[in-house]
């Protein structure tokens, strides 16, 4: 007889708490078809929820002794998904960045009328299935939440049906994307062939307990499962969609979808990483040096030369993985130094976009840089917001950016990748001059006779949090590191 899997269910809270939610959004739409923006309400009391449950998860966690964090008393459903400490940090980092994104598209998803709930339900639905990925230490499950939050970011950047852009937009990253996915689950098949085995934790045990005198297999898996989730996190060489997609579809969306693509991705690398392949860190370490080398350099330097604020944050996206890059070479050691670049740079790129919905519409396509010009006297609020936010993502002393790269930095050169760090500080400085060139504009440029875009409460929220992420852990950034630093997977 077969016996039913364990099953927790404070293991999935949040998770069936973002997916119930999606479908409460929809049939309190269907039902009593109330305003957009009491179903934007709903979506964000959802998503408080959410995070309160992943908050029980954590306070449960530290609640227990050393001897009973293991991995058979924190794998509920069988195996498929694991209680720790990492997984309950993406939880909240992805609520957050839901929580910033549901703010800054707001006027979008008012602006849909009826739609509106389905692009609501789509952004609930994404962050459930980023935060299985970064909660399972099943390759399928990961397979799984990887389409289920990819599915649904294909959706919202062709939701507007109005513009040949986003049309465009959303095609690209379907296709792309579904070429991407291809290519992790036949890496996740050539690992099943060289392991026995699709679950991390018995491939680490198989690992440790034999030498494979033949890896061919193995590490082509491991490759094809590498280049998988380097195209969702906009690594070079993968991150050619980026710009196209981001500069087409809803500037509403943009953030959000940038963002949230980039946690689940992140997440679900280090504990295939850090977990699985742990004995072969000496091989896939040269590997992911390599793209982040390719991603530090072509993200900065094609960065440069962009006319469209929303082209520049995609290759400033792609350099900003090439750094996190950096942390994920120092294996188990750098993941607190990964998880604090996450946080700090995932709420900033949010509130960048939520700029570029204010001034351009949140319905709109592109985002000239000519649009900025002046915008210090005609919006200084919104200004100040971009300033701040780009001078985090340069790294200036006095920011969380600064900190994020000097952890992540730090942890590189200590794993013997001196030279990795050389070429990040000289990305650097180029990228620096990225940021220049759009504060210049705004200070500098001569006002244009546009009226000042009006600013409603939920952006103005969305930047004064990111303001504070990037100021608070600038100066203070010791509660997040402590977090970040415990946010192991098991």
């Amino acid at each position: 007889m077969i016996e039913p899997p364990d099953i927790s269910w404070l293991g999935i809270l949040p998770e069936l708490i973002l997916g119930l939610g999606a479908a409460l959004v929809l049939l309190i739409d269907v039902q009593w078809k109330p305003r957009s923006r009491v179903l934007c309400q709903a979506a964000g009391i959802i998503l408080a929820l959410a995070g309160i449950a992943a908050l029980i998860q954590r306070v449960w966690l530290a609640g227990l002794g050393p001897e009973e964090q293991t991995a058979a008393n924190l794998t509920p459903f069988g195996g498929m998904l694991v209680i720790d400490q990492y997984g309950v940090f993406a939880h909240l980092l992805l609520i957050v960045v839901a929580l910033c994104g549901l703010g800054a598209g707001w006027r979008f998803f008012e602006s849909l009328g009826r739609r509106g709930a389905e692009g609501l339900a789509l952004l609930l639905l994404s962050t459930a299935g980023f935060a299985l990925m970064a909660s399972t230490p099943h390759l399928v499950m990961m397979f799984l939440g990887l389409e289920i939050g990819s599915i649904s970011l294909y959706v919202l950047a062709g939701f507007t049906r109005t513009e040949t852009a986003s049309e465009e937009a959303a095609i690209k990253y379907f296709l792309l994307g579904s070429f991407a996915s291809a290519i992790f689950i036949y890496g996740v098949a050539l690992v099943f062939a060289g392991t026995g085995s699709l679950h991390l934790f018995e491939q680490r045990v198989f690992l440790s307990s034999n030498i494979v005198l033949r890896p061919a297999v193995l590490l082509a898996g491991l490759a094809l499962t590498i280049v998988g989730l380097a195209f969702k996190v906009t690594a070079a060489p993968f991150h050619s969609w980026a710009p196209d997609v981001y500069q087409g579809a809803p500037a509403g969306v943009v953030g959000f979808m940038a963002a949230a693509a980039k946690v689940g991705g992140f997440a679900a690398l280090v504990r295939l990483l850090s977990t699985g392949f742990a004995d072969y860190a000496s091989t896939w370490a040269l590997v992911v040096a390599g793209i982040a080398v390719l991603s530090m350099l072509i993200g900065s330097f094609l960065g440069v030369v962009q006319d469209d604020l929303r082209r520049l944050l995609a290759y400033s996206g792609v350099a900003h993985a090439g750094f996190i890059l950096t942390g994920v070479v120092a294996g188990r050691s750098g993941t607190g130094g990964v998880w604090f670049y996450l946080a700090v740079y995932s709420v900033q790129l949010v509130g960048a976009y939520a700029v570029v919905a204010a001034v351009s519409g949140p319905s709109s396509a592109g985002s000239a840089l000519s649009r900025y010009s002046g915008l210090g006297k005609r919006q200084p609020f919104l200004a100040l917001g971009l300033t701040v936010l780009l001078l985090g993502m340069a790294g200036i002393p006095l920011t969380s950016g600064f900190i994020a790269k000097f952890g992540v930095f730090q942890e590189a050169w200590r794993a013997g990748f001196g030279w990795l760090v050389v070429v990040a500080l000289l990305a650097s400085v180029v990228s620096f001059f990225i940021y220049l060139r759009v504060i210049v504009a705004m200070y500098m440029g001569d006002a244009s006779d546009e009226l000042a875009p009006p600013l409603g409460v939920p952006v103005r929220a969305v930047l004064m949090v990111a303001m504070a992420v990037t100021l608070i852990f600038g100066l203070l950034p010791a509660p997040l590191l402590r977090l970040a630093a415990n946010a192991l997977p098991l």
